[in-house]
This record gives structure tokens, C-alpha cells and sequence, in this order.
């Protein structure tokens, strides 16, 4: 059922502090509508909602639920309830919703329905979407198109999630989307221009075996209005039924790829090549060869709607990444300490293999903690592997999530399963502690659960040690 936002006038979010959901939050909220939501934990995120005026509850009880939403005269054709997948059926809340009929979305389905009359790029993949997102937006703002951007991560440029251009109900508006792969919920989106990163196995939980997933991102391709870009190593496990606009870190037979690519002091200087040009004397204000490949297809993107190459090239120098995507928390001569989201073993891969790559004399730890028990159960002996390639590895226990532990599956497990020999696990009472006794060259945390929350006390620790 269709939803028309003009006459709903209260939006309840099961999931709010959800970097998606929240976004969804300050948009409404900066559209006059009336907003609250339930989390199962405060975070910074959901202390800056509850800041700009959205109020926050964290226990599952229907005696929170705003009164103007369950108790009469409210119209129930004036509410909406948006919630995340990651809440549990048996949520009682969200029963409540059900049980009385009240009208509830995804958060992926409202987003559709958000960007369905606006001109819209999207990013799907397994892994890079957040960062070359965001690489588009800052692209697009310095080339003056003021677009509007649902991202899925904290921008260091902008401090938000959301940026909203001033033609954002306008059949003129220009939208950034992350296409969320999670729950095939990218199929609520068709854009007018899509990129996808990467197809790599993941939620295996929810696909059950890597075919089905690329089957989704075909039918994703199949959705695409104008132009779709593809990483050229992919191109042949996606029957989009079209050509491809193709882009590489260094392929040449790519539409778009770099070129004397080279490193000093932690950036990347580079060329692009496009079909028609190459940009020289490229400048990339973000670490990582695999952010240069991002900023490859960013440019592809930003070269179909005409952004000047003098404008990309001030936008990739000026782009200050997304907090949680190889984040410097410390950079001294004597000391470097970078945070990272990377919870898949091929985004740990290419993570340290750039930490590597940028302090080839530095010893490397590394402090992970694993997503999801199905996860950690589906590429463990991946996960062994990437993680072998650090100095030295410290494992957290495995964050739940929305999942029930499995029988077997541990990080004993895991670790037992690596080929190093420095390696240990470490409780999270203990963490900052374990961290101290051990001489720091670069540390790098990783993961997607709650590690973030000890990233302030392990750089405070450091800091004063």
C-alpha cells in the first residue's frame, strides 16, 4: 500500500538509532512531522536525536508509545510506523502495531517511496557503498547541484547521515541513496543512475547461498532507469540485460580506472582515466587503495551529470571520509590508531592490507570484534585469513546482534582456526587494559557491533599513557 506522506502527521520508528533508520527520523523531523522512536540502546546517535527534538525510549514496553498515537481520537490513517528487519517479531511493540492495524513500513520501503519522483543515484554492495555515497554527495555539493543524501554513515564533512538540497519535494531534486542489499531491500529502489561495489557473499542468513544474492543484485540492475556502473571484476555475475558502464582500480580495458597511482604520507596521488579525458594531479584526502576505487566510481557517476573535473578534483582532495571508515582516532610519528567498520573478511582484507601498505616498517594489531554468529559460522575460515595477515590480533567476543548464539560458533572458534600465533581473546572488561600492556605501533578496531563505544576510552588510554 502506497503511503501519502502529505497527510501523515506522526512517524514512529521501531529502531530509530539505526544509521538508516535515523536518517529516515531527521527527515521527517525536518518536515514538520511529528517523530519518536524505540532503540534497544542509547548511543551518540540517539542522544543527537533526542537533542534535535525526537524523543527516544529504550524499553520494549507499549506504555512508551507516545499517547497521541495509542490512545483516541487519534486517526490511524495519519500514522506511520517505520521499523528495521533487525527488530524481532516477537517485539512487543511492534505486535501491538500489528494487532491494531496500524499502517507499517521498512525503513527500505519508505525510502523508495521518498525517492520515487526524484532524480536518484544509488549504491549497492557488499562493501564501499557508505564511502563512495558519500564521495557522490560531497562531489555533486562542491559542483553546486544540491543534492539531498540518505547515508548510511556519519560524513566527517558534514557530521550527519542526511544532507537536505532545498529542491528535496521538488521534481528537480537530485537524491543519493544507499542501497541497502540486507533483506533484498534495494528492490525498493529505481534509480536513474546505480553503482555496484562488489557482490561478495553476505547475509547468507537471509539469502542462503551467494547465487540467490546475485540474483537480487540483477534484478537491482534490472531496476535502473538510466546508466549502471559496475566494478569491471563483477560485471559478468550481473545479468543487468544491458551494457555496463565499467570502472576498476587499474584495469584498463574499464571505462574508468587509475592509473600511477602513488603513496606518501598516507594519501594516494593518482590519474583517472575516462572515456574521454584523464584527470592528472588527482589528490584523495582519504587513506586506503580501496577508497581510490571508490573515488573511481564515484567519478563515473558524477561525469553523467556534468560536474566540472576542476569540481571533482577539489571535492576528492577536500573529502574528509565517514567516521567509522578508516577513521584516525591518533596519527604521531610514534603512534597511529585507526577505527574501522570493516565486518566482512573481505573489507578486513582490503583494510589492512592498506594499513599495510601505508606503514610497511609499523607492526600492525589488530582488535576485532565478529558480527553475527551466522556470519562468523559462514566465513570463519575467511575471517581466519584476513586476520592472519595482521601482526598481531586481539578478538572480541562475537557481537548478536539480531541473533541467538550458535552451538559451536565462538570466537575460540575462530581463533583456533588462524595460522598466527599472536593472537589472543580479550573480554570487553578487560579490552582497554590488554590494549596498554602491549608496545603500540598502529592499532587498528574493527567491526560492526559495539566495539565503537571503547574507541574514545582505548585513544584517551593511549593518549595518557
Amino acid at each position: 500500500m502506497k503511503v501519502d506522506f502529505k497527510n501523515i502527521e506522526q512517524i514512529y520508528f521501531l529502531g530509530i538509532g539505526g544509521i538508516g533508520m535515523s536518517a529516515l527520523a531527521r527527515y521527517f523531523n525536518s518536515m514538520g512531522k511529528s517523530v519518536s522512536g524505540y532503540d534497544k540502546t542509547p548511543t551518540k546517535l540517539t542522544d543527537e536525536l533526542i537533542q534535535e527534538g525526537i524523543p527516544v525510549h529504550f524499553e520494549d514496553n507499549i506504555k512508551f508509545i507516545p499517547a497521541s498515537i495509542k490512545e483516541l481520537p487519534y486517526k490511524i490513517e495519519n500514522i506511520l510506523i517505520v521499523y528495521t528487519p533487525a527488530v524481532p517479531k516477537d517485539h512487543k511493540e511492534f505486535i501491538y502495531f500489528k494487532e491494531n492495524g496500524f499502517v507499517i513500513k521498512k525503513r527500505a520501503e519508505v525510502l523508495g517511496m521518498i525517492t520515487e519522483n526524484s532524480y536518484t543515484v544509488a549504491v549497492a554492495g557488499t562493501h564501499g557503498k557508505t564511502t563512495t555515497s558519500s564521495l557522490i554527495a560531497h562531489i555533486l555539493k562542491t559542483g553546486n547541484l544540491d543534492p539531498s543524501a540518505f547515508l548510511g554513515g556519519i560524513t566527517q564533512n558534514y557530521e550527519t547521515n542526511l544532507l537536505l538540497g532545498s529542491n528535496l519535494e521538488s521534481e528537480n531534486n537530485l537524491v543519493v541513496v544507499e542501497a541497502d542489499e540486507y533483506d533484498r531491500s534495494f528492490l525498493t529502489l529505481h534509480p536513474e543512475i546505480a553503482v555496484i561495489t562488489s557482490v561478495d557473499a553476505d547475509h547468507l542468513d537471509i539469502y542462503g547461498d551467494e547465487k540467490y544474492m546475485q540474483e537480487s543484485y540483477s534484478l537491482f540492475a534490472r531496476q535502473v532507469k538510466s546508466k549502471l556502473i559496475v566494478k569491471r571484476s563483477i560485471e559478468s555475475k550481473i545479468d543487468s540485460g544491458r551494457r555496463a558502464i565499467t570502472y576498476s582500480i587499474s584495469d584498463d580495458r574499464a571505462d574508468f580506472f587509475a592509473q600511477n597511482i602513488k603513496i606518501s604520507n598516507g594519501f594516494y596521488y593518482y590519474e583517472i582515466v575516462t572515456p574521454t579525458n584523464i584527470f592528472t594531479d588527482v589528490t584523495l584526502g582519504l587513506p586506503g587503495l580501496h577508497n581510490v576505487e571508490n573515488s573511481v566510481a564515484a567519478v563515473a557517476v558524477v561525469s553523467e551529470l556534468n560536474i566540472s573535473e576542476a569540481a571533482i578534483k577539489l571535492a576528492l582532495k577536500t573529502f574528509g571520509g565517514v567516521k567509522r571508515r578508516f577513521d584516525y582516532q591518533i596519527k604521531t610519528d610514534s603512534m597511529v590508531f585507526i577505527d574501522d567498520y570493516a565486518h566482512h573478511p573481505e573489507e578486513l582484507k582490503a583494510t589492512i592490507n592498506s594499513v599495510k601498505e601505508m606503514y610497511p616498517d609499523k607492526k600492525i594489531t589488530g582488535v576485532f570484534q565478529p558480527h553475527l554468529f551466522s556470519r562468523t559460522r559462514d566465513f570463519a575460515d575467511d575471517f581466519a585469513r584476513s586476520l592472519d595477515l595482521l601482526d598481531e590480533c586481539i578478538l572480541m567476543e562475537i557481537y548478536p546482534a539480531r541473533e541467538l548464539p550458535m552451538e559451536g560458533v565462538t570466537s575460540q572458534m575462530l581463533l583456533d582456526k588462524m595460522k598466527s600465533t599472536n593472537k589472543s581473546i580479550s573480554q570487553k572488561n578487560d579490552l582497554v587494559s590488554d590494549i596498554l600492556k602491549r608496545e603500540i605501533e598502529v592499532l587498528l578496531t574493527l567491526g560492526a557491533g559495539d566495539i565503537d563505544t571503547f574507541v574514545e576510552p582505548i585513544k584517551n588510554a593511549l593518549i595518557n599513557k
